[in-house]
């Protein structure tokens, strides 16, 4: 029964290719389906949504040798000569992600075996020899070990990449023999046409690639070819074994890959990628724009996301950057006294008749400051309003104390945290507090509120900024 390969390969490679490469998601003025976990705000994949390049060509030429045959390629035990044919092979490629594709292989080839050349027109008084003219059509499919392997504290650069491959295919082939005798014999023995039962054939191997230009890619490769033809060596043994010769093809190749973009998929690494960002968010000698939309309230939730772009200082926040309020009384946990237990806003939401002062040694925290900042915040003014009328109606007086994060020496650290508890003194001064009340103390980096950022690297940037603070002590 003939089989048309052909069309079962395209069959294979088509839809795959449709939905392979990296797409671009973009966000919807509706809400997302429950039912699609936002697959409805996922743009469909174009051409022009492309990141990387997917598309090549490859070419190579080398060297067959026949093994595991009746005739051999190289001398075994004095059986033989060392005889060396030729072999090209030409394929399409496609990868459908960063470790995985298929190739649509063409190659050509003629393996010399046994005891002569044949294609020398001499006698072999010592023994047969063989050549095997084939062509062969087959579908491969392509693993980027090296992508796939690759390990997550990994950062070099990557230039080299391993490879491997396994597929199955057609192979038409003409097998040449020359018996041993006084004259030169040689004659036609099988002939083998595509695309039928019995010209299936497999093979699988691995290559190691270089990349020489975003466009060019050098290759070694390795291959073991499975005929399961006994007679593709042009001698058939009578030991009724029907034993597979088989050959190793070893070539030298190069890769063209197509397209406009500045890399190919197949030397993307998602984990370089991810270090890289996590790099850049971290190197503290940059100013880095990490919001396109800024983020106003510097609660960590981008202004395109956040529907509370007054949030105060300090103030957790939610995925939507609305600050929390546990205990659903309309004050949010920050100004919260009793935040699990509801209460009326007047009392600080704490219910009536219970004291909304928890701690008095330490009250309305929260008002943070830029890095290397005196400068009071907008986000700020909430908390000093609240302070303003919560000193005004107490009877006691009250430390401004000032802090910084761990960056900086411990001189500078000081005199910061002394501008930064004056700035917040004249602050409360300005805004109808009796200035005989506050006192400015400036405790550097002494007193952080998050004692294991020593050093700041050790820390997340909210902790850091939690650290660069004033709060109140009452006397």
């Amino acid at each position: 029964m003939k089989l048309n390969l052909t069309t079962l390969a395209l069959a294979l490679v088509l839809p795959a290719s449709a939905i392979a490469q990296d797409t671009i998601s973009s966000m919807t003025d509706g809400m997302m389906s429950p039912y699609t976990s936002g697959s409805a705000n996922v743009s469909p994949f174009t051409q022009e949504s492309k990141r990387f390049n997917d598309w090549a060509i490859s070419a190579g030429a080398g060297v067959p040798l026949m093994h595991s045959a009746d005739l051999n390629s190289l001398e075994s035990g004095g059986a033989g000569k060392n005889l060396f044919g030729w072999s090209a092979y030409v394929s399409v490629d496609k990868a459908l992600s960063h470790a995985f594709g298929l190739k649509l292989q063409y190659d050509k080839g003629e393996t010399r075996q046994g005891y002569v050349n044949t294609k020398d027109h001499v006698a072999s008084p010592a023994g047969p020899g063989g050549r095997t003219q084939y062509d062969a059509l087959s579908l491969l499919g392509d693993v980027n070990l090296s992508n796939l392997l690759r390990r997550v504290d990994n950062k070099s650069p990557y230039r080299w990449a391993l490879h491997g491959y396994a597929g199955v295919g057609t192979l038409a082939y003409k097998a040449y023999r020359q018996n041993a005798g006084q004259a030169y014999n040689q004659a036609l023995i099988t002939e083998v046409e595509p695309f039928k039962m019995n010209s299936l054939f497999g093979q699988a191997g691995a290559g190691l690639k270089y990349r020489a230009t975003k466009a060019l890619d050098l290759e070694a490769r390795g291959m073991y070819i499975v005929t399961g033809d006994d007679t593709f060596d042009g001698y058939a043994s009578n030991d009724n074994n029907n034993t597979s010769d088989n050959v190793m093809n070893i070539t030298l190749g190069a890769t063209l890959n197509l397209g406009r973009h500045a890399s190919h998929l197949f030397w993307h690494d998602p984990l370089q990628e991810i270090y890289h960002r996590m790099d850049v968010l971290t190197d503290k000698s940059q100013d880095i724009e990490v919001c396109k939309s800024g983020d106003a309230d510097n609660d960590g939730v981008c202004d395109d996301w956040d529907r509370q772009l007054d949030t105060p200082a300090g103030a957790r926040v939610d995925g939507a950057g609305v600050a929390l309020d546990v205990d659903l009384d309309g004050v949010i946990d920050l100004y919260d006294k009793c935040v699990t237990v509801p209460g009326p806003v007047e009392n600080n939401g704490c219910p009536l008749g219970t004291s909304s002062i928890t701690d008095d040694t330490r009250i309305m925290e929260g008002i943070e400051f830029d890095f290397d900042s005196d400068r009071i915040l907008p986000s700020n003014t909430p908390i000093l309003n609240n302070a303003v009328n919560y000193i005004n109606s107490s009877a006691a007086t009250y430390n401004v104390v000032g802090g910084t994060d761990t960056r900086g020496t411990a001189e500078y650290n000081q005199r910061l945290s002394e501008r930064r508890a004056n700035s917040v003194k004249n602050y409360l001064i300005q805004n109808g507090v009796n200035s005989t009340k506050l006192n400015s103390i400036g405790r550097g980096e002494s007193d952080l509120k998050y004692p294991e950022c020593e050093p700041a690297t050790k820390c997340p940037e909210w902790k850091n900024r939690a650290n660069r603070r004033v709060y109140f002590e009452a006397k």
